[in-house]
């Protein structure tokens, strides 16, 4: 009960320190900004941004969890302030706070140099089956992370050509990839899915999937387990310490072991929606804890 407390008093001076810091920036910026227009407004964006990335920075509440590699009191902050909204005369801002490792790198099934994580890729094709997705799909995703090759999966570089093609690099690049499947092979069984918490893009190929905030479709495609057993995995989540603690069945434990896990990663997902007037930036980074470091930014205007 202690260690709980702490967690919520250090989540509730967090917010406190985010609404007056933020809001001081905001004001700064409405005031030296006489007339709005895409070029400003995305300047403004980013003074936003950087006025929040200083603010983690200096945070001794997000520094407390880290040094204590405190996995309670990490799951209750996240708990506590995964949405956060300001408003300063025509700025509106709201951001979500949740963990980047809940969800599966669809990065991580090659290493980047033409080299799959063969057991990854069929937990991947098995769970798409299950969902009616052709296999191919799985190959477009391989060929959108391997540079080097001469000889490709699929033909999505002939009508894109320009796609960047080193590792999926957000939601938008991945939201393409989904478009072409869906229009090459005339099937819409891909917006059946959740993408949305089964993958989270990432160019670092060594990220871990923490279970303490793992979503049902990433349990459902990690185990091969059925909806109902990925829900009950999922709701268990902040009180994994080790694999005992998982309760996991002998089979489900071989199914785990193809992937990296762990049961603490402090690295947050933070998304921004900002607004003013008919003016709209979506802003995603991760904040890495323990080294103060803001990355993987990606703007959309």
């Amino acid at each position: 009960m202690k260690t709980k407390g702490i967690a919520l008093l250090i989540t509730l001076l967090f917010i406190m320190a985010i609404s007056v810091s933020i809001g001081a920036g905001l004001k700064y910026v409405n005031e030296t900004s006489a007339e709005v227009d895409n070029e400003n407004f995305l300047f403004q964006s980013r003074v936003i941004t950087e006025d929040i990335i200083t603010l983690l920075n200096e945070s001794r509440e997000l520094d407390t969890l880290a040094k204590n590699d405190s996995r309670e009191g990490l799951f209750v902050f996240l708990s506590q302030s995964s949405f956060i909204p300001f408003e300063l005369s025509d700025f509106k801002v709201s951001m979500e706070i949740s963990s980047a490792r809940a969800k599966f790198n669809p990065n991580t099934l090659s290493d980047g140099n033409n080299s799959i994580a063969a057991e990854k890729v069929d937990a991947l094709k098995e769970y798409l089956s299950r969902h009616g997705v052709n296999h191919s799909y799985v190959d477009i995703l391989l060929d959108c992370m391997s540079p080097s090759t001469l000889s490709y999966n699929s033909a999505i570089f002939n009508e894109k050509p320009s796609l960047f093609r080193e590792y999926i690099v957000s939601d938008m690049h991945l939201n393409e990839i989904n478009d072409f499947y869906t229009q090459r092979y005339y099937d819409n069984n891909l917006k059946s899915i959740d993408l949305e918490h089964l993958f989270y893009p990432s160019p670092d190929r060594r990220t871990k999937i923490d279970l303490n905030y793992a979503t049902p479709e990433v349990w459902e495609m990690i185990l091969g387990a059925d909806e109902p057993r990925a829900k009950q995995l999922s709701q268990g989540g902040g009180s994994y310490s080790d694999l005992a603690s998982l309760g996991l069945k002998e089979e489900e434990i071989v199914s785990l072991s193809r992937f990296e896990v762990s049961y603490f990663e402090p690295y947050l997902d933070i998304r921004l929606h900002i607004r003013k007037d008919n003016k709209n930036a979506y802003i995603t980074f991760e904040y890495d804890i323990k080294n103060r470091q803001g990355s993987h930014f990606s703007y959309a205007i």
